[in-house]
């Protein structure tokens, strides 16, 4: 089984979707950010934080029960701790795992340097689950993972010569987060090591654009001496 959380929650056994109600959804998916089995305490009281303790509880029963329900199993519980079955592979898990690879100077990435690796990057986590605070604190996470990854994506494509994809790794870090400096910049150097110095100064531009408009700041010295053919503004 498959359990993709990027983009979205979707159980798939095979290429076939298994219906979920929203409370087990919500279940698997907190079971599945999690890196360790957590007591039914803990599971409760996070996932229904303004539930007394019996509600609470009662709440986890009643998704356990509609989770069981699929015919397959989805959740390793005893009566202490749960976890997710360990015969479901998550996405997420895929996509951090090749972000802390692409983040370590000593890893070599040749074999995720691929566009499967970007796509996974460029992909928020359960983007319309942000009503649930447990969700928020693994959105911004993984979000900061990823750009720092995206980044350093864009850098090793560079310094392979493969400007085009390393292009393509710097505009999905820009769109991730438009006002992130550090991401026009690895833009900006594919650019200029592609030879393309005009959409060099484009990015230049849009970023000061943004920054302006969205901060009332102008682009750092660093940023700004990657051109240095720029005229004074």
């Amino acid at each position: 089984m498959t359990l993709r959380l990027l983009k979205g929650f979707t159980l798939l056994v095979g290429d076939d979707p298994v219906v979920l109600s929203y409370s087990a959804q919500r279940l698997l998916a907190f079971l599945a950010l999690q890196d360790r089995p957590r007591t039914r305490t803990y599971v409760a009281r996070t996932l229904w934080p303004e539930a007394t303790t019996p509600r609470a509880n009662a709440n986890l029963r009643s998704s356990l029960w509609r989770a069981s329900r699929t015919g397959h199993r989805v959740i390793d519980a005893s009566t202490q701790e749960m976890a997710l079955a360990g015969n479901i592979s998550v996405d997420i898990h895929d996509a951090v795992a090749r972000a802390h690879c692409l983040l370590d100077k000593t890893c070599g990435c040749d074999d995720i340097l691929t566009r499967q690796t970007r796509d996974e990057l460029s992909a928020d986590l359960l983007p319309e689950w942000s009503d649930n605070e447990w969700v928020l604190i693994e959105q911004e996470q993984y979000h900061q993972l990823r750009l720092y990854a995206l980044e350093a994506m864009a850098k090793r494509l560079t310094t392979a010569g493969r400007h085009g994809e390393a292009v393509a790794a710097g505009l999905a870090a820009v769109r991730a987060e438009p006002l992130r400096e550090s991401a026009h910049r690895v833009l900006i150097d594919a650019h200029l090591a592609a030879g393309n110095r005009a959409a060099a100064q484009h990015q230049y531009e849009q970023c000061r654009c943004t920054l302006l408009e969205e901060l009332g700041l102008e682009p750092s010295d660093t940023l700004r001496d990657l051109l240095p053919h720029l005229s004074a503004h």
